[in-house]
């Protein structure tokens, strides 16, 4: 008997049992769609966190409050042996004089910008339209757009004189340009727009960023630190931030030296004291939440592994009622010459078959499912190769174990009493 055989006979018994295979197919096909689409949707997450979060890439950092996001424990400088941190002065905010202190005695190669956060639900208005309560206030300098990875689409940027003067001019996202002045990004220019009642100037249109996990980032307003702390910040202790980027990624540990250095004295530390501030990398941000997102594979890699389990018992139950259904059958394969290889090859093949058919549905609504998440997070189209590829690798292995024990049992039949079988 020919493997050619085999395989023809296998597949013409498949589709002689249309529902029983079809239940086993959707059992498999569901375990690897869950597998396939979480991590397609990993990956597009993956994709969007890094265009989000890399703005200033490998060769910035960030100087900010302890109290705020700490990503690594520490920042990337440690706490060194010795040195105790006063729980007094463990959450001190960075004041504008600190911040702007810092600016003028940090002599390194490198481009600084001081921030500080602003409202999240301020209302911006134009003659009689307004904006619902959701448009996010950033209080910059004349470097924020350029270290925060924003564009100009037309228009100019913040001027040192716009920060020192805390005069009211704006640079608005292009959402809030096109709800009011249409599509054309050089009709906002030197408009007035109202935010919180507040008249400001539009200088500038920054260019379309899209939107991370629902929220809108062109739904923006960029104006001075000065602004934000006199009109859309009531906090007083509200800590500003000091982001540090150099030419060249070689130079980043020299300068992150430099700014510890030239920091300490300005945050008032004595040399027994350790740093009340801390320093991260721009790519921290990225490396941390990708390294969180590994749970969510391994979550995703578990319920894809108990699903196909469940399957494997299924479809080993389906070919042992085969078996047994098919005894006369196999008998007469015997007597006509048929080997022992001959009849495990079958039904080994009709294992395979019907896993690697679950397979292939599991991973094109895999593929599916995950893409419709990339298109909420406005990425591309994702082709999670090595989760696809090794959907199907899994899925052989399923079906050779679900039908490893009952091609045996069929093999060692007796084709005499199996013939007799009634």
């Amino acid at each position: 008997m020919r493997l050619t055989d085999t395989i023809s006979l296998a597949y013409r018994t498949i589709r002689g049992n249309r529902l029983r295979t079809g239940i086993t197919v959707s059992i498999i096909a569901f375990g690897i769609m869950a597998l396939v689409g979480i991590n397609t949707a990993i990956d597009a997450m993956k994709q969007k966190f890094t265009e989000s979060f890399s703005a200033m890439g490998a060769n910035g950092f960030t100087l900010h409050n302890k109290k705020w996001f700490n990503f690594n424990g520490g920042g990337v400088k440690s706490e060194r042996k010795g040195l105790k941190e006063k729980k007094s002065n463990s959450n001190v905010p960075i004041s504008k004089y600190q911040a702007e202190t810092f600016r003028g005695r940090f002599q390194y190669p490198a481009t600084v910008s001081l921030n500080i956060g602003g409202v999240q639900d301020a209302v911006v208005s134009v003659d009689d339209r307004k904006t619902n309560p959701n448009v996010r206030v950033v209080g910059g300098d004349e470097n924020y757009v350029e270290l925060n990875g924003f564009g100009l689409a037309t228009g100019r940027n913040l001027s040192t004189l716009d920060v020192r003067t805390g005069r009211n001019v704006a640079i608005i996202g292009s959402t809030l340009a096109e709800r009011f002045f249409g599509k054309n990004p050089e009709t906002p220019v030197d408009r007035i727009i109202n935010i919180n009642n507040l008249p400001f100037r539009v200088v500038g249109v920054l260019e379309s960023k899209g939107s991370t996990l629902g929220m809108d980032r062109d739904n923006v307003i960029i104006t001075s630190y000065n602004n934000v702390r006199r009109f859309f910040n009531s906090n007083v202790n509200a800590s500003f931030n000091i982001q540090v980027k150099v030419a060249d990624v070689q130079l980043i540990d020299g300068a992150i030296d430099q700014a510890e250095g030239v920091f300490r004295p300005i945050r008032r530390l004595e040399v027994t004291e350790g740093d009340n501030f801390n320093i991260d990398k721009s790519d921290t941000f990225v490396n941390l939440l990708l390294k969180n997102l590994s749970f969510i594979t391994g979550a995703a890699l578990l319920i894809g592994l108990i699903t196909l389990i469940g399957a494997a018992v299924g479809l080993m139950n389906i070919m042992l009622v085969a078996v047994t259904e098919r005894t006369k059958e196999i008998g007469l394969v015997k007597a006509i010459g048929g080997r022992n290889r001959n009849v495990r090859q079958q039904f080994l093949l009709e294992s395979v078959l019907i896993s690697l058919i679950g397979a292939g549905f599991g991973v094109v609504l895999g593929v599916l499912v995950g893409n419709l998440f990339s298109l909420f997070l406005n990425t591309g189209f994702v082709m999670p190769w090595s989760w696809m590829l090794g959907g199907i690798f899994i899925c052989s292995l399923v079906g050779l174990a679900a039908g490893l024990y009952p091609s045996l049992k069929a093999s060692r039949l007796n084709p005499i009493e199996a013939l007799r079988y009634e």
